[in-house]
């Protein structure tokens, strides 16, 4: 009965269009009203202690931080710097794209802002050099999913608070898978480009010069994630303090070294990190409550004797589980998902011998694909928004692109030594 109104209500208040942390927050609400004698109280006083988090501290810094950069003109530099790196290449736009968005997802750690920052620059360029209007956008929707798996990682840093794993683990677990997808995404790139008769970013030719005054033009932009990441391998500040430094740095440098940044700019930048923080709390409040009354009714017990009754095979179980991710994904935002799901799942895969730290980056990579797979997919609609390019023109182009992720997703899951080779070093 209790699983019956909790699943039942959930889905009933989604398809009635009820935002999804608020469907996880009545479901709950019902749940406790109709089948338990628990105080409604209940679902508040876990919302709100569940913020009360140091590591959780850093999701709204690092929020701020990739806002502060992206009015800096850190943007603008990384892109320059990934023009002389791969601009040369056949379809060169395109591959400057997906390298800048690699390189924006080192410091803002949000799929959508990455999708933001580098669409509003890239778009409207390969637009203008007769890149097709879906391509575009569909391209910069696809490599701004990478700004949650290449650290510093906002569901990275979520996972470690509700898995109880290092953050610092997670995030250099994140690195080679990462890089593997981005790899993926230019493969595609430079097929359709072929095809389409794309030409490179630039006819000049590239020298070691050209590539050494890059990187010095941007090196202030590159430094932050050598900050971030070296500074807590190092043992000198923890994740959160690692993005209260990423804060402050961003503000220095955007102020005093790149003058691009003022005042107006920073309270601006901290009001709309403001905002998307406090829909993002809620979010992780409400989904943790609902995720209580599971655990309190042993719910996540019955999914994992019911999965493992089916098969106690690894290979099996994590395809089962890829699976059930994606088509999750597709309807429910990351967040929501990775509160519910990881203490769901993670007795499961732990049980047939899979590394806490590898199913973190297996999860977080599974829900990026649901940042542009339909109806939900956030990136389609920021892309969408940031180019005014139809929704439908754009979904109908990202599919090469999901398939490539889809790929290097089931790499990543069968070759775990991707995300636990560098944290075994950092032992």
């Amino acid at each position: 009965m209790t699983v019956l109104v909790l699943f039942g209500s959930l889905m009933l208040f989604i398809l009635l269009n009820v935002p999804v942390a608020i469907s996880l927050g009545l479901a709950a609400l019902a749940t406790i009203a109709f089948t338990t004698n628990l105080s409604l109280g209940v679902i508040t006083q876990k919302a709100f202690t569940s913020l009360d988090s140091f590591p959780l501290m850093a999701i709204p810094f690092f929020m701020l931080a990739g806002i502060l950069m992206g009015k800096g003109g850190v943007s603008k530099r990384l892109l320059d710097l990934a023009t002389v790196l791969v601009g040369w290449m056949v379809g060169g736009l395109a591959m400057v794209t997906v390298v800048s968005c690699m390189f924006f997802a080192a410091i803002s750690g949000s799929g959508p802002a990455t999708v933001a920052a580098i669409g509003s620059f890239m778009i409207p360029t390969m637009r203008e050099k007769n890149y097709s209007a879906g391509f575009a956008a569909a391209l910069t929707a696809a490599a701004g999913s990478i700004g949650v798996i290449i650290p510093p990682s906002i569901p990275f840093v979520l996972y470690g608070v509700v898995a109880g794993v290092s953050v610092g683990s997670m995030f250099l677990a994140g690195i080679i898978p990462g890089l593997i997808i981005g790899i993926g995404l230019m493969v595609v790139s430079y097929v359709i480009a072929k095809k389409e008769g794309y030409k490179p970013a630039t006819t000049e030719r590239i020298t070691f010069t050209h590539v050494l005054k890059a990187l010095y033009e941007s090196k202030w932009a590159l430094l932050i994630p050598v900050i971030i990441l070296g500074g807590i391998y190092g043992g000198v500040f923890s994740p959160t303090e690692a993005a209260v430094v990423a804060v402050v740095y961003a503000i220095v440098v955007g102020m005093f070294v790149h003058r691009e940044l003022s005042w107006s700019d920073v309270y601006k930048a901290i009001v709309e990190s403001a905002i998307i923080n406090a829909s993002t709390m809620i979010i992780i409040g409400l989904s943790i409550s609902f995720a209580y009354i599971m655990t309190l009714e042993k719910i996540p017990n019955a999914i994992a004797s019911f999965i493992t009754s089916i098969s106690d095979s690894q290979l099996i179980i994590l395809m089962m589980i890829n699976i059930f991710l994606i088509i999750v994904g597709m309807f429910i935002d990351t967040i929501s998902a990775l509160v519910v799901l990881a203490p769901i799942l993670l007795p499961i895969v732990t049980n047939v011998g899979v590394d806490p730290i590898h199913f973190g980056v297996i999860l977080v990579a599974n829900l990026a694909i649901g940042f542009i797979t339909p109806p939900l997919g956030v990136n389609l609609f920021v892309a969408s928004s940031v180019s005014k390019i139809p929704l439908e023109q754009i979904i109908r182009a990202i599919m090469p692109f999901l398939l490539m992720m889809i790929i290097t997703l089931m790499v990543i899951t069968y070759v775990p030594e991707m995300s636990t080779w560098l944290p075994s070093i950092q032992k």
